[in-house]
């Protein structure tokens, strides 16, 4: 027919047409807030290593406030920090950002969620990109988060977990990804 255009599937393009650098890192020296860094590996349902995908996340400054005209919340605003960032795996699938840790941010009904980081993953083989939250073991408010609570099943939930990684020179947390099959990263219908 004409005027219809077949349909594809997302990537493989991203390392050649939308990373750039510095995208990894979003912060700058003036940002206010504890400086980590995330990194993981993301693998395919065989476990193997997917070497062309691409993270994109956004997140809270240090105090819980976006970078956004919507967060109207009376939490300082922080010029050096906007919350945005974006990484491709490299060849043995891995990527790596350095951020701040997010501060609590309110969620429905003014419930207070958990610090967490949304992240966004596009690949080959995807018709539509998939989205997740990291959330960091060991915080308090992870027992109370509106959204955690939506997985009622413990293994599953631990994949939203973000662990510490020790002997690192700043705090560093390990977000794995898997996309299908055993272990399975939760995503999310947004």
């Amino acid at each position: 027919m004409p005027g219809l255009t077949s349909s594809q599937t997302v990537g493989p393009f991203f390392h050649e047409a939308l990373l750039r650098d510095g995208q990894t890192t979003l912060v700058k020296p003036a940002t206010q807030g504890v400086r980590i860094a995330i990194e993981g590996i993301v693998t395919d349902g065989a476990g193997a290593p997917v070497t062309d995908a691409m993270l994109e996340i956004w997140q809270a400054n240090g105090a819980g406030r976006y970078d956004h005209p919507a967060d109207t919340q009376d939490k300082p605003i922080d010029p050096a920090f906007h919350g945005f960032g974006r990484a491709g795996t490299d060849k043995t699938g891995h990527y790596r950002f350095e951020t701040i840790r997010p501060g609590a941010v309110p969620g429905r009904g003014n419930s207070l969620q958990a610090p967490h980081i949304a992240v966004t993953l596009f690949t080959r083989g995807l018709l539509l990109h998939l989205t997740t939250r990291l959330y960091f073991a060991g915080e308090p408010l992870n027992d109370t988060d509106p959204v955690l609570a939506l997985v009622p099943d413990e293994a599953a939930r631990r994949t939203l977990i973000a662990t510490p990684v020790a002997g690192t020179a700043i705090p560093t947390y390990r977000f794995d990804i898997r996309l299908q099959g055993d272990g399975e990263t939760v995503f999310f219908e947004i």
